[in-house]
């Protein structure tokens, strides 16, 4: 790839970017045994990598209808459904758990709950029980945001939206406890008082209460429903704005588990420099930190002027997906995902949709066709994640003390001697 060796030219850091991804690797000697708790020595072991620790994620929005047997309402972002989408929706399926190793649930609550007292709990129940069962973690985006709110809070009074929203904070976070128990506590508080594109039931509120004591009514009311969880403060605002939030949400004593970046880049691909560079102003707060929404377009950018994306309306016909966009799209996300693991701070890249199909904005951001083929990104990501940095099964011979090693990026690995079998995490 042509641009990878920008990568090494990163600015400096107070947690560097190591494009060696030390930090990312581990080691551990294993001791084989036998039922008796006997080591087994000079024994052929078969050793296979089964996770990464590392979180490739994606949206789950586009298979809870097929998970549910098409019987859910209407699935967000418009998507097709129904008998014609079986052998599609199979296809999708495969392809998204050959890659990922956690989704996305949407949580929106204009669409969760479209009618007061009906939220459909059930329906993501058993979504989120088939993607627990296939080994993939999950998260909830959002409990607390201004857009997609239900029309049914408009007209009531900001003490009874606030009851309301604590409410819904609290059974849905219990409801999911020990499925979903991570978060996005709350969404884009940077423009949550201001925020003037539609009418809706909490930006009032954020605007009595201010965005400090928002996001504590986030947090305190998750965390009271189950005091495992963990949370994200989510934004799209990369400017000094939300880090004086950050910093004042800290300085109030509301602990932050991860920090959320979104990274959608429809006008244009940010590049190594500028991701380095936010980067390094939102670790000075040593949290985690989460890429949670990132999209890369394999067809035209959208226009500089547009400052809200929402503004373009275009429809998935007038905007294709190119042969030339696929190539640049491929090389774009790799040299992200790249830059992204290469820094200590972060832990968890979710890429938002993986096909064209629905995709948001109806943008060639996908990295499957709208007829559900691979594009170039979907391969060379896929070759990342489960090629250049798994471990394949191979076959590994134990010492005289029954013992090998295991070593490769952390996660969990399998060791296999014959009926024996030894879970291992490595970090």
């Amino acid at each position: 790839m042509s641009t990878t060796t920008s990568l090494f030219t990163a600015p400096a850091s107070t947690y560097p970017l190591d494009p060696t991804y030390a930090h990312r690797r581990a080691s551990a000697v294993v001791t084989v045994t036998g039922p008796d708790g006997t080591p087994l020595t000079g024994a052929d072991v078969v050793v296979e990598q089964t996770n990464h620790a590392f979180t490739f994620g994606n949206i789950g929005f586009e298979l809870i209808d097929y998970i549910n047997d098409y019987a859910a309402s209407p699935r967000p972002g418009g998507a097709l459904r129904g008998e014609a989408d079986r052998e599609y929706d199979a296809a999708f399926a495969d392809r998204w758990l050959a890659l990922h190793n956690a989704a996305t649930l949407p949580f929106y609550w204009g669409r969760f709950e479209p009618q007061e007292g009906r939220p459909r709990t059930t329906e993501y129940l058993r979504a989120a029980r088939w993607f627990t069962e296939r080994g993939v973690a999950l998260k909830g985006h959002p409990l607390v945001w201004h857009t997609v709110a239900p029309h049914w809070l408009l007209g009531k009074p900001t003490s009874e939206v606030e009851r309301l929203q604590r409410a819904r904070i609290r059974r849905d976070v219990g409801d999911f406890a020990g499925l979903v128990d991570t978060w996005d506590a709350i969404n884009e508080v940077v423009i949550m008082p201001v925020f003037d594109a539609e009418e809706n039931g909490i930006t009032p509120l954020a605007r009595v209460k201010g965005r400090v004591e928002m996001i504590r009514l986030a947090f305190e009311e998750a965390r009271a429903a189950n005091p495992s969880v963990k949370l994200l403060l989510n934004d799209f605002d990369m400017s000094t704005a939300y880090e004086c939030l950050i910093e004042a949400v800290l300085e109030a004593g509301i602990p932050i588990d991860y920090l959320g970046l979104q990274s959608h880049q429809h006008q244009g691909y940010w590049g190594v420099e500028k991701t380095a560079k936010i980067l390094d102003r939102f670790a000075r707060y040593n949290l985690p930190i989460h890429f949670t929404e990132t999209t890369l377009l394999s067809g035209e950018v959208m226009p500089k002027h547009i400052v809200d994306l929402n503004d373009w309306q275009v429809t998935a016909e007038q905007w294709p997906s190119t042969p030339e966009g696929e190539a640049r799209q491929a090389d774009e996300l790799e040299e992200f995902v790249r830059t992204l693991v290469a820094h200590p701070l972060v832990e968890a890249f979710t890429y938002w949709g993986l096909g064209d199909r629905g995709m948001w904005l109806n943008a060639p951001g996908g990295l499957l066709r709208r007829d559900g083929t691979p594009k170039p990104a979907y391969d060379r990501y896929l070759g990342l994640v489960k090629g250049e940095w798994w471990v394949a099964p191979h076959t590994a011979r134990t010492d005289a003390h029954g013992q090998v090693t295991v070593e490769g990026f952390k996660g969990t690995y399998r060791v296999t001697a014959g009926d024996v079998v030894h879970e291992v995490t490595l970090g």
